[in-house]
Order: C-alpha cells, then sequence, then structure tokens
C-alpha cells in the first residue's frame, strides 16, 4: 500500500495511499503492514497478466480471522481515499457540462439567452434525496473523508500549515489515522431519525452555501440574475411504502429539524452581515426603507445610532430568531438580545432583505448588493424558504385502497368499496370529492393502519400552515395501476382540508402516479388521459400548470431486465407526450434513478440528454440514493459540479434541436422494438422461468447477509416471502454487485444483440442516438466492474444441480461483451473512455482479495461457525467491495 501500480498516475492517490501505509504500519503493525503489501503486489501482477491467482489465494489462507478484518479494512479504506482523490480531480464530470458551456452550446444552435431565460423562468431542476438504504459507510466515516478533502483543498494552495497551525500533512496523516480507528459497521439499524439527521448534514452543510455560490456564477453566465429554477427535495421522513417506521412523528420531525437547519444558516449569515456593513450615516445618505427598518428595530445602542444598516439588520434578526423558535421549536443557537415578532412567511423576510439590498444599491453603481453575502442570502430564500427541501409524501396504492374502503364503510357510504369494478370505484370517488362533507368522525374508531394514515394527511395540513406551502407539494403513489388510486389520495387529502371541492376545485398537494413495471409503464399514457380528462382534475392542472408523473427504474429493471426497462421507459415518456399535449398541461417527469445502473444509474448529463425529444419541458426532478449522495455531494465542490451538470443537461434537453430524423427515428425505433423483445424473454426465462433460480441467488450471493446490514429503517423484502417478484430492488442489485456479476445491468443484451440481424444499423444507433449511446454507456460500466472468474467463485457456493444456471450467465455474459463491442467498434472495454477505465482498473486489484476472503467467511458461516469475527467480517466485507465499487447498489 506504500506504493502503487503504475496505472496509478493520479499524485493524490500516490500521496494518500502512502500515508495510509504509515498507518497500516503504525496502528496494525509491520506484520499486518507486510501481509497486506504483498497481497496487493500478488493481486496487482495478476491483474497486470504477470501472474495467477494462487499466490493470492496461498497468502489470504495464512492470515487469521483477526487480521483478515483488518486487511479487509485497509483495502477498503484505500477504495475510499481513492474516489476521493478522483473526485478531486472532476472525474464525475462530462466534458461540456457546464452552463456557459450548454449556452456556447445552444448559440451555436441558433438559442439565444432570452430563450433560455424564458425556459429557466418555468423550470425546475430538483435532485430529491431519498433513503434507500445503498450507503453502507457510517457518517462518521464520510465526515473523516469529507477532512481530509478539505486539507487537500489547503494543500493545493501550496501551504504548509492549516489556519490552525497545523503542518498540512501531519493534518491529513491525523485524519487517516482517525480512520482506520473509526469503527466501520453500525451497531444499531437505522432509525427514520437517523435518516433525517444524514440528509440534513448534506442539504445544511453543502447545498445550503453551494447553491447560491452557484446562482451567482450563473448570473454571470447570463448576464442577468438567473430564475430560482434549482431547488432540492427530499423523500426522507415522508416516504412511507413498505416502511412502517414513517410515521406523523417522524414526518413533523423532519419538517422541524429541516426548519432549524436552514433558519440556522440563515441566522448566521444576518450576523455576519451586520458584522460586516458598518455604513455610516455620517458618511453616506440612507434610503428611507432602511431607516424604517432601523427604527422599527428597537436598536437604540448608542454606538450604533448612526450605522441604520447594523440597526436594521439587529430587527431583521430578532424576527429570524422568534421564526426559528416558532417553526423548530428551539430558540436560536445565539438568542438576539432584541424581541422581535416571527415572520410570517419566508416572503416577508426576504422583503426586508430586499429592501436592505436596495438601500445598499443607491450608492456605488450597486457594487454592495449586486453579490456577496446578502445576495446570496436573498438567493437562499428564494431557494429554500424556511422549509429547506421539499418533503414529498408516498405511499402503495394497496394501503390507499384499504383506507378508503375502511372510512366509506363507517361512514355508512359504501359497504364493500373493494368490491367495485374500476368506473364503480371512480364514480363513486369523484361524488365524494364533490361532497363538502367529511367522512372522517372523531366519535369512530379506526384501524392502525387507517388512523396512521389520517395522521400524516393531517400533519401535512399542519405543515402547510406553519412552513408554507412549498414544504409539501407532492404525494407519490407507488404501484399506480389506475385513476382511482389517484382518486384515493384527493379523497383522504380532502379529509384534511388540502383538497377543496367547488365550482373551481383546488388541491394543495398533487397526486402524483409511479408507474414501476412495465406493464405499468405500458398502461401509463391511457390512466394519465382519463385522469387529465376529469373536469375537477382537469381545473386543478390547468391551474397549476403541469402535472408530475413518476417512472421507476428499479422495479421494471428486476421485473423486465436492463434493455426492456430503458427502452420501456423512454417509451412510456414519449408516449405521455401527446396525452398531455391534447389537455394543454406541461408533463414533469420524476425519474426514480438509483445508484448503480441496474437501479436507473449511470451519468445523468448523458441520461438526461437522452431522455426523448419533449419529455423535459425544463422540468424535472432525479432521486438521489444511498452511496450516490456522497459521491455527488459530499462537498461542495463536487456538489456543484455535478448541480451544473444537471442544470445543463435540463436546458440541452429542453432546447436543442431534435437530431434525428423521422426517417432514423423510425428506423431506430424498430431495432429497439426487436432487441428490447428478445432481452425481455431471454431475462424472463432466466430469472422467472423456473423456481429453482431463486434458491440459486440466494446461495450465490450474500443476499441473506446484506439483510444484517445496519443500513435503513426499511425492511429488505415487501413480505416474508422469499420470491424475487417480492424483493425490493436494492438487495436485489446490490447482492449481484458483491458477487461481481451485476446480472441486473446486463443480462439478456447479449442474446438480444447476437439474434439481431442488421449489425451496421445498430452501429449507427450507438453512433448516432443518444438514448442507445447512453444505454450501452452504462452497460460497458458494468460489464467492466464484472469478473466471471470472480463471480465462478461464488457458484461454487451453490448446490450442484443448480450450478447450470451459473453457466447460462457466464455464456450470456461473453455474448454481452463481444456484442457490445462488435457494436461500439472497440477492442476491449472502456477503450473510448480512458479516465473510466484507469480508475477501474486501479480498483480491480483491490476488489479481488476482498471477494474470495467473503466466499471463504460466507462457506464458514453458513457451515455453522458462529465466531462473531466471521459475521463481522462478512459485513466489513461488503461494506468494502460497495465502496470499492462505488455504484453497486
Amino acid at each position: 500500500m506504500a506504493t502503487l501500480p503504475p496505472i496509478a498516475n493520479n499524485p493524490d492517490i500516490r500521496f494518500l495511499g502512502a500515508l495510509l501505509g504509515d498507518v497500516i504500519r503504525d496502528y496494525g503493525g509491520e506484520k499486518l503492514f507486510a501481509a497486506t503489501e504483498t497481497i496487493r503486489r500478488a493481486s496487482v501482477e495478476r491483474h497486470r497478466g504477470l501472474g495467477d491467482g494462487a499466490a493470492i489465494d496461498l497468502e489470504l489462507e495464512q492470515l487469521d480471522l483477526d487480521d483478515t478484518l483488518e486487511f479487509v479494512r485497509g483495502f477498503m479504506l484505500f477504495s475510499m481515499l481513492a474516489n476521493l482523490a478522483e473526485d478531486r480531480q472532476g472525474f464525475s464530470m462530462e466534458e461540456g457540462a457546464e452552463l456557459s458551456a450548454a449556452l456556447d452550446r445552444l448559440a451555436a444552435e441558433g438559442v439565444d439567452k432570452d430563450a433560455v431565460v424564458a425556459l429557466l423562468d418555468r423550470a425546475l431542476v430538483a435532485p430529491v434525496l431519498t433513503a434507500h438504504p445503498t450507503e453502507v459507510r457510517r457518517k462518521s466515516m464520510i465526515d473523516h473523508r469529507n477532512r481530509i478533502a478539505e486539507l487537500m483543498l489547503v494543500r493545493d494552495t501550496g501551504m504548509i500549515e492549516t489556519p490552525d497551525g497545523d503542518a498540512v500533512e501531519d493534518a491529513i496523516r491525523r485524519q487517516v489515522a482517525l480512520l482506520w480507528q473509526t469503527r466501520v459497521l453500525r451497531r444499531e439499524r437505522l432509525g427514520v431519525a437517523d435518516e433525517v439527521e444524514t440528509a440534513l448534514s448534506y442539504l445544511r452543510d453543502v447545498f445550503l452555501p453551494t447553491v447560491p455560490a452557484l446562482y451567482q456564477r450563473w448570473d454571470r453566465a447570463l448576464g442577468r440574475r438567473c430564475p430560482s429554477f434549482l431547488k432540492p427535495g427530499s423523500w426522507i421522513g415522508g416516504d412511507r411504502d413498505g416502511n412502517p417506521n414513517v410515521t406523523a412523528a417522524s414526518l413533523t420531525l423532519a419538517l422541524e429539524r429541516s426548519a432549524e437547519a436552514v433558519l440556522g444558516h440563515y441566522l448566521d449569515t444576518v450576523h455576519a452581515l451586520g458584522a460586516e456593513l458598518s455604513i455610516s450615516s455620517a458618511r453616506v445618505g440612507v434610503d428611507e426603507g432602511v431607516e424604517a427598518l432601523a427604527e422599527a428595530s428597537g436598536d437604540d445602542a448608542p454606538s450604533r445610532r448612526d450605522e441604520p444598516f447594523r440597526r436594521a439588520l439587529s430587527g431583521v434578526y430578532a424576527r429570524l430568531a422568534a421564526t426559528h423558535e416558532a417553526l423548530s421549536g428551539r430558540p436560536a443557537a445565539r438568542p438576539g438580545r432584541l424581541q422581535g415578532e416571527a415572520y410570517p412567511d419566508p416572503a416577508a423576510f426576504r422583503a426586508d432583505l430586499v429592501t436592505i439590498a436596495r438601500g445598499l444599491a443607491t450608492r456605488g453603481g450597486g457594487a454592495l448588493a449586486s453579490s456577496g453575502a446578502l445576495a446570496r442570502l436573498i438567493r437562499a430564500v428564494d431557494v429554500f424558504g424556511f422549509h429547506l427541501a421539499t418533503l414529498d409524501l408516498r405511499q402503495n396504492s394497496a394501503v390507499h385502497e384499504r383506507v378508503v374502503a375502511e372510512l366509506l364503510k363507517t361512514a355508512g357510504v359504501e359497504a364493500d368499496y373493494l368490491a367495485l369494478d374500476e368506473d364503480a370505484r371512480v364514480a363513486l370517488l369523484r361524488r365524494e370529492l364533490a361532497n363538502a362533507r367529511p367522512l372522517t368522525s372523531r366519535f369512530q374508531s379506526y384501524s392502525d393502519e387507517t388512523a396512521s394514515e389520517l395522521a400524516i394527511v393531517e400533519a401535512a395540513a399542519a405543515a402547510h400552515r406553519r412552513f408554507g406551502v412549498e414544504a409539501i407539494r407532492v404525494y407519490i403513489v407507488s404501484m399506480a395501476k389506475s385513476v382511482s388510486d389517484l382518486l384515493e389520495v384527493n379523497l383522504l387529502l380532502k379529509e384534511a382540508g388540502l383538497y377543496r371541492p367547488g365550482d373551481s376545485p383546488e388541491a394543495a398537494i398533487m397526486a402524483v402516479p409511479l408507474f414501476e413495471t412495465i406493464e405499468d409503464l405500458d398502461a401509463a399514457p391511457e390512466i394519465m388521459r382519463d385522469w387529465l380528462a376529469l373536469p375537477e382534475i382537469a381545473a386543478i392542472t390547468q391551474g397549476r400548470g403541469h402535472q408530475e408523473v413518476m417512472i421507476g427504474y428499479s422495479d421494471s429493471n428486476k421485473d423486465g431486465g436492463y434493455l426492456t426497462s430503458t427502452w420501456g421507459l423512454s417509451k412510456g415518456s414519449t408516449a405521455l407526450t401527446p396525452v398531455f399535449e391534447a389537455a394543454g398541461v406541461g408533463m414533469q417527469l420524476f425519474h426514480g434513478r438509483g445508484g448503480a445502473v441496474g437501479r436507473g444509474g449511470g451519468s445523468a448529463f448523458a441520461a438526461i440528454q437522452a431522455q426523448p425529444a419533449g419529455t423535459v419541458q425544463g422540468r424535472i426532478r432525479i432521486t438521489e440514493q444511498g452511496e450516490v449522495i456522497a459521491a455527488k455531494y459530499g462537498t461542495c465542490e463536487t456538489a456543484a459540479t455535478n448541480l451544473e451538470a444537471m442544470a445543463s443537461a435540463t436546458l440541452l434537453a429542453s432546447l436543442e434541436p431534435v437530431r434525428l430524423s423521422n426517417a432514423e427515428n423510425q428506423a431506430f425505433s424498430g431495432a429497439m422494438d426487436k432487441l428490447s423483445d428478445a432481452a425481455f424473454h431471454a431475462y424472463r426465462d432466466l430469472v422467472y422461468g423456473d423456481d429453482s433460480f431463486r434458491t440459486f441467488f440466494r446461495q450465490m450471493t450474500p443476499i441473506a447477509e446484506i439483510a444484517n446490514l445496519k443500513i435503513g429503517s426499511r425492511p429488505a423484502s415487501r413480505t416474508k416471502s422469499d420470491r424475487i417478484e417480492d424483493l425490493r430492488a436494492i438487495p436485489w442489485v446490490f447482492s449481484w454487485a458483491q458477487a461481481r456479476v451485476m446480472l441486473p445491468g446486463w443480462y439478456g443484451v447479449g442474446q438480444a444483440i447476437a439474434g439481431f440481424e442488421d449489425k451496421a444499423l445498430l452501429a449507427e444507433m450507438a453512433e448516432g442516438w443518444p438514448l442507445f449511446a447512453a444505454t450501452l454507456a452504462n452497460m460497458e460500466m458494468v460489464l467492466a466492474k464484472s469478473d466471471m472468474g470472480i463471480a465462478a467463485r461464488y457458484a461454487a457456493l451453490v448446490d450442484e444441480p443448480l450450478r447450470p444456471f451459473f453457466t447460462t450467465i457466464r455464456d450470456a455474459w461473453t455474448l454481452t461483451h463481444d456484442g457490445l463491442l462488435q457494436t461500439t467498434g472497440q477492442s476491449r472495454l472502456l477503450e473510448r473512455h480512458p479516465a473510466l477505465e484507469t480508475s477501474i482498473r486501479l480498483r480491480l486489484p483491490y476488489i479481488e482479495p476482498l471477494n474470495l476472503l467473503q466466499i471463504e467467511l460466507m462457506k464458514r458461516h453458513r457451515a455453522g461457525d458462529e465466531d462473531v469475527r466471521i459475521g463481522d467480517g462478512i459485513l466489513l466485507s461488503i461494506n468494502a467491495i460497495a465502496t470499492a465499487l462505488r455504484n453497486s447498489g
């Protein structure tokens, strides 16, 4: 570890790797260091083609259990530090993803800045943080990693000391040593409150300072003030689908903690502005508005009598502190000495800030008001309000059916709602929605499920009154299969006053369908046509200007395979476009992308650009999940890079002219139909064609062991069944990644390409169609991270009669590998992506020994060895492999 293979040309990796080697020697001992270095060298040589795996096996066999755990820790930490080094180089930033580059590209196509601003005026780009459990690292580990990143920035400047007086390299070494001595595994399963705090750490520490700074950059690029179109969202505390731990209490907790975080940031900024704006009325004339704020503040300190801006800010601070206590239930960390009345809403707070900015703008050409902390604070209020991130509600449609059935029965309206067909349900629900009288009664007792769901909508109504309507705007219906599934949500909202009937009905929260399976995606256009045709819904959507539709990547992939899922999502989006056009309503797509390619992961920049023409329209929301949150938003620098890429891609997808001719579009679409059909049948035959495949899957992969990772508050399976249909997509993808098969990211594509006759057409599609190019690029990354040799070692864990399944998988991998190279015209994987190739090649020698140790530990565990260190070793190896693979869940 003190030296690195020649493929590691990144000087940061060499520097951090050497420090880690020193730490292992200092804290783990010379014996552990020597064993680690020997195994590392043997693995590197094997991956250079200079040796076989026998030497690695021999060295690994000589490790005792304690040394095994320490070895795994060392390789995991190297991967974490390598990730950090790559992120510092902007590894995840695609060429041309800066907003200025997007503006230049659009200008070359004849799209001027006026057209861009017109789009941004009605645009929304929203990364939505979710608690989907694929982040295996403890927050403590991520915190040390981020401190190293901050110190590396200091080192970049050439400084040899930190501002605190420590030697920079000693400070970095100290953080590496702390990483080595920090417990990797969680002792307790994460609860919803823990997930809320983790999300808040990113929103508070990264989004709050980064987003306003980004807007300043975009203001300069546009030559005017950029509309506030980029706003974060969250599911954490509101996503109840399959998670009974999310309740009205957790919803309120999430909102209160968010308010506390954002108001704390505002208070700190106002306090700093008070120190900065020492402008004396003896030196300059003062605007009447600022003078009025100063007089109303109650600040009569003689020392500030001639400093109206400071006095005005004293009053703003007092009102903000009162707002903090009113919304969070806690006093401000730094209470002001003045008393003030809480602001009724963010607009009132913003108005005071604008008054101060106008006062500054009256002198010196406005330089004091056009930029700086005050301008960033005004922008922050525009983006974050008093809620920080808009919180979505989500629940499964089956729950709504049961709750509505109980409400209708107890109110004496309908004895057996569940027995009604769809037309009868819709008619009944519309009648009830038109009726102002409630269904619920305080004198009626309800089941725990119904009581819980009613409490949620009541908490949402209270949130609107307390935090503002931006706090909760969307209610997502998982497994939406009909119009009645959406009407049921409105009926529940009506009970809390969030849906109001009348000649002009209103819905303060939008019911949003989530179409997840291939069948659901096919049915989506008809469902949305019927939904938008309802007069009351038409009135609501016309008033709002748009209707959101969420499309799910992970479940559609688990249902139909990678290619069919990708194509189904694209076709579904395309088919929805004319439905919305006919209804005269804007379409807002919410993409349920995950970290791994099998759950919609990969480059967001490429994925947004590859969306079908007319489907983005300047409005897009995208889930950010698990380990991807830390990778993309772990520091202000990486967050700025990724947020700008998302914004730029949205502009390009919305405004760039369509590049494919009608003939090309028809030919390419027809080819994809055939490819998708072939891939679908190959995938379904393997995964669902034989019931024994689920046994094979559970024996070959560490799925059972992954279930013991304490990485989330939600159960791994929707039911107690062992059926793959009931397994959540995250552990499905995660398990295949650990075993180095990566099956959800490629299976079926090789058979489809092999059976497609016109190979020249496929090459043309790969070159000229962004959707197909992005699909192949993501799959290529997955193939490069997979290893059928390692996978064969996992397959040896399987009962003999089931092993032919692996032969089928291995043969399909070869077909997919060869088909991709033929289609893209490459001689090897990632030939055209040297940075990604180098990144993956660097990691492979560090992953293989981890896999081999994991297999051995799994053997012993499954044979009944109850040594607690074996269980810990398995979980530690899962953690280490996931860290090395990066987007594994």
